[in-house]
């Protein structure tokens, strides 16, 4: 980074400000880009990530039946581990 030299702390003051401004847009990149993986990151997401390579072989109605059961599935062995 280059050395800048100020002539009045209005030039300071300025930079400061656009400073904290790019500061604040990365923050909140970083807090959208966290969001859309938790919202991408469902059961069913991963049911279809999962089967994907095998679309040609398992037929359509196995594929519908396996994603509407594996949620209840994943639910059960998570209460189970929890002890409830």
């Amino acid at each position: 980074m280059e050395t800048r030299k100020y002539s009045s702390y209005a030039e300071i003051e300025k930079d400061l400000e656009i400073l904290k401004l790019e500061k604040e847009i990365g923050y909140q990149k970083l807090v959208l880009s966290v969001q859309k993986t938790k919202d991408s990151v469902t059961p069913e997401n991963i049911i279809n990530g999962f089967l994907e390579p095998y679309k040609i072989e398992i037929p359509n109605t196995v594929r519908t039946i396996f994603k509407a059961v594996f949620p209840y599935i994943i639910s059960y062995l998570l209460s189970k581990k929890r002890g409830d």
